[in-house]
């Protein structure tokens, strides 16, 4: 299995406008999170497809072992504060 049940993970494709924004959005936030370009993971392209309807929908994001298909940075950061609020401040 490819996401970390315990973080967060952004799975992607080159080209795509959505994971370009979410990822940009991401960026200006504290959150700690993994890429992964399912073009280049057989296996991550699978599991997209596993909860995206047969689908290569992306962005699909895993917060704690729990996916997410396109969802926004609002309801991405909702999810982590109700399922992985250690994620949103790390330690220094």
């Amino acid at each position: 299995m490819t996401q970390e049940h315990d973080g967060v993970v952004v799975y992607w494709r080159p080209m795509c406008t959505y994971c370009m924004k979410l990822l940009l959005r991401l960026r200006f936030t504290r959150l700690r999170y993994t890429t992964v370009n399912i073009w280049r993971d057989p296996d991550a392209a699978a599991f997209v497809r596993s909860v995206a309807d047969g689908n290569e929908t992306v962005p699909t994001v895993t917060v704690a072992g729990r996916a997410m298909v396109n969802p926004s940075k609002k309801e991405l950061l909702e999810a982590v504060k109700a399922h992985a609020p250690h994620l949103l401040h790390p330690a220094r």
